[in-house]
Formats: structure tokens, sequence, C-alpha cells
């Protein structure tokens, strides 16, 4: 059951009450892909209510049937990808997410702004890497830069394939993110996140190569930062530099 959309379902109880202990306390908790509910019914222990969103039809069949009548609970059959996780209102935010999805996920909770009290993912620890990733690193990128933008990364618990079933083929990790406060970023971040896509054209490219063809050659060479990578950059620098290239006009 539930093995056609490629779900590794989390079994071992350490680190599902890993999980729970990283929500807690909580009151709403949206959790993204419930599946057949082994942490969902660690998460009821502990919120005031649990949004269970689930794509597969026969799970959300047997999520319905093992939680009967608990009011705690609402299953939700649907996308996470097509659902606004505003509805509900303030709430922590929960998942096991597959691969494929884990950076359009993580986009749409951050975008919950306000509204988001903390994630905790479980996801590949590659990614995992990436979102914790410092400066300098071969693991920082786009997904670190603008993730780190809206919340604080921390690791959680490194979680063996063992734990599974069936068992992925790669190590996982949980990660708590905390959001910041909304005084730290800009009210329409939009432009500065396309603005270090761009900086990340080509990751292995000086700034140089990256800007030029959108910002002429002579403003580009002007900045100290022309012969860096888009990896060697802090937040704070690249929010220095998308003032001088494009807040600047």
């Amino acid at each position: 059951m539930g093995q056609r959309l490629g779900q590794h379902f989390l079994h071992r109880r350490v680190y599902l009450e890993k999980i729970t202990a990283a929500v807690a306390p909580a009151g709403t908790v949206i959790e993204i892909g419930a599946g057949q509910g082994a942490l969902t019914e660690h998460l009821l222990e502990i919120a005031n209510r649990v949004i269970a969103i689930e794509l597969d039809p026969e799970l959300v069949t047997h999520l319905i049937v093992r939680f009967a009548g608990n009011p705690k609970l609402k299953v939700v059959a649907g996308d996470i990808l097509k659902t606004d996780l505003t509805q509900w209102g303030p709430a922590t935010v929960v998942g096991n997410l597959p691969y494929y999805i884990t950076s359009p996920v993580i986009e749409r909770t951050l975008a919950m702004g306000r509204l988001l009290e903390k994630a905790v993912f479980l996801i590949q620890k590659e990614v995992g890497d990436r979102l914790l990733a410092k400066p300098g690193t071969r693991d920082y990128g786009f997904l670190t830069v603008t993730t780190q933008m809206f919340a604080e990364p921390k690791l959680v618990a490194k979680v063996p394939p063992s734990a599974f079933n069936p068992p992925p083929k790669v190590d996982s990790a949980v990660i708590k993110l905390t959001p910041r406060d909304a005084s730290e970023h800009p009210p329409d971040p939009t432009p500065l996140i396309a603005f270090i896509g761009l900086c990340f054209r080509q990751k292995r490219k000086t700034l140089r190569n990256n800007l030029a063809p959108f910002f002429g050659n002579e403003r580009v060479d002007s900045l100290p930062e022309a012969g860096k990578r888009a990896e060697q950059l802090t937040l704070t620098e690249f929010r220095k530099l998308y003032d001088q290239l494009v807040a600047a006009g």
C-alpha cells in the first residue's frame, strides 16, 4: 500500500519520537504525505489539531479508517504542491518529503510567511547538507541561500536507510527550520531571489561571467566581488550586490 508514489515509510520509533520532539509544542500541524499514519499518531499526542495531507487514495482511506473518531485529525486528499498551506492559519509544517518535491515544498512552506511557526522535514541527507551549508563549501548553493534568507536550519537527526520500509538507497536527515523575523528579509523578496538565481546561473563561473550579460561588463567589473563565485558570498553580500546592480537602477 502506498508504494506507487515511491514512498519510503519511516517506521523506527526512535526517529518518529525525534521528529515529534522537534515539532512540540504545537497548535495546528500540517503533515505532508501522512502515508500510513505512523508519524500522525505521534503528532496527535502533542498537537491541538493535525491536518494530514495525502495524495494516494488508498492511504487516504487507510488514514480515515485508522483514526476514525479522533476529532483532532482532518485528512485532506490532495497534492501538496496545489494546496494552500495558509488556509488553516498559523501552523507548524512537518513531513517525510520525496526527493523530487523537496525544493518546491520548502519554497511553498517558507512562502507562508508569518503563518509559519516552524517546519520539520525528513529529507535526503544530501539536501539537508545543502540547507545547512556555509559559504565557500561545496554544498552551498541557491537552495541554501534562499532557505536561509527566511529560516534558520538545524540538524535534528541523521536517519539510516534501515529506519524505513522499504529502505531507500541513501541516508536521510531530519532538519528543523525556524523562521527568521520578518524584518530580516525584504517585504517582497521575489526580485532578490531572482537576482540570486542569476548569480548561481552557472555555479562554477564567476559573478562576472554570470552577471555581465544582464548588467553590462563595465558595471559588474567595477564591483570588488566580480571575480568571486556565488558560492563564496554570504546573504548580506548578495543583498549588497542586489542594491548596487538592481535596486539602484
